[in-house]
């Protein structure tokens, strides 16, 4: 490990198109920062409502390509040339940071190894079955996989929404990687394979805005599975010998989601035959019930208490977990039929398109003053 000699600068940049409702509420968690950065880019990129306008009231760059450019990293790619410093913040427009998130994150790069670091990712809002489920996903996945990984030296995917970078190796990269739909992951897997490290800091806290209803959870959640697949399709046959634990993740990944129609059919044949419809499905409810409570209900207590999050609250939003699972399951499935048999055999592009996963941002208050890397409270609740 080499210590940094001087203080490392820093730039945001947050690629914006129609946030004007929830662009301030970012804006203002940049702007509190207890280490400040030395320039906020907003890319206005093809906004049709006055973003632009919103974001010059905070006194902010904003650069507005002459045309909508179609996608998250070429957005991000767009701002490059603008960027001075020696790291780069990407945040979303409708996500929310810490107080203190630059101030927690800049340490993970005294180590000149490091190229990407991300933080802790909770949701901002609770209000409909599609969001309390995908706080619940959040809060599983970031204490608990995201720490194993962390351990390994192998995330996963530093996420994209408040992920610092390394300014000068990703412009040698090329930029934010336009090859795939989800440029967070490639990204991730790019760096570790050529022997540079990502890494995950737990301190530093966001909060994003999550997909509403189903509508916009199908499109995120189709997004994230393609991209995934589209990854394991370019990168998984190198990454066995050039990182072989991270390797193991995604195989792991991959492997889960063959498993899941076997785990749920498995309780409903091993009792065999002399079992009624009725005790058939009863076994099955409390092989489903059993399993599923002791896979997660231990880092949800664990991530509560480590978050500060009433218990209570977690346990009124665990059945809607299920719900969002069913929904990551279809599609996961769809990609993998997607992205690794029809696109080899040229029967299929794959997804190209690039589509948010959620409607334009309620203009609501950001968690205000969280000096609370330790709370993880959205912004509102019902």
């Amino acid at each position: 490990m080499t210590t940094a000699t001087r203080p490392l600068t820093l730039t945001v940049i947050v690629p914006a198109h129609n946030e004007e409702q929830g662009l301030p509420a970012t804006l203002e968690s940049l702007l509190r920062q207890t280490v400040p950065a030395e320039e906020i880019i907003v890319i206005d990129d093809g906004s049709t409502d006055r973003t632009g306008e919103v974001a010059a009231g905070y006194g902010v760059t904003v650069l507005r390509p002459p045309r909508n450019l179609g996608s998250k990293a070429k957005a991000q790619n767009y701002a490059l040339p603008f960027c001075t410093t020696d790291l780069v913040l990407a945040v979303d427009a409708d996500t929310v940071l810490a107080d203190d998130y630059i101030e927690h994150i800049k340490p993970a790069f005294d180590d000149e190894d490091v190229l990407i670091a991300s933080g802790c990712v909770q949701s901002r809002f609770e209000r409909t079955w599609a969001e309390r489920g995908r706080s619940v996903e959040y809060l599983y996945g970031f204490h608990w996989n995201r720490p194993i990984e962390n351990m390994a030296n192998s995330p996963v995917v530093c996420s994209g929404c408040c992920s610092v970078f390394r300014l000068q190796p990703l412009v040698d990269f090329g930029g934010f990687p336009e090859r795939t739909i989800v440029e967070d992951m490639d990204y991730t897997w790019s760096v570790q394979m050529a022997g540079k490290k990502a890494v995950y800091v737990s301190a530093a806290v966001a909060w994003a805005a999550d997909p509403e209803d189903l509508t916009y959870l199908r499109k995120q959640t189709w997004r994230w599975a393609a991209g995934y697949f589209q990854n394991v399709r370019i990168h998984l046959p190198r990454m066995i010998f050039k990182k072989p634990m991270l390797a193991f993740w995604v195989v792991l990944k991959l492997w889960e989601t063959i498993a899941v129609p076997l785990w749920l059919v498995l309780p409903l044949v091993v009792p065999g035959v002399g079992f009624s419809i009725g005790d058939a499905f009863l076994w099955w409810f409390l092989w489903w019930l059993s399993t599923s409570t002791l896979m997660i209900g231990l880092p949800l207590v664990y991530a509560a208490r480590k978050r500060k999050i009433p218990l209570r609250r977690v346990l009124r939003n665990l059945p809607y977990v299920f719900l969002t699972k069913l929904v990551d399951f279809c599609y996961q499935w769809k990609a993998l039929v997607v992205e690794l048999v029809l696109v080899p055999l040229r029967l299929s592009k794959g997804l190209v398109n690039y589509e948010k996963g959620r409607a334009d941002t309620p203009a609501v208050p950001a968690p205000a003053a969280r000096a609370g890397v330790e709370s993880g409270e959205p912004a509102t609740t019902t």
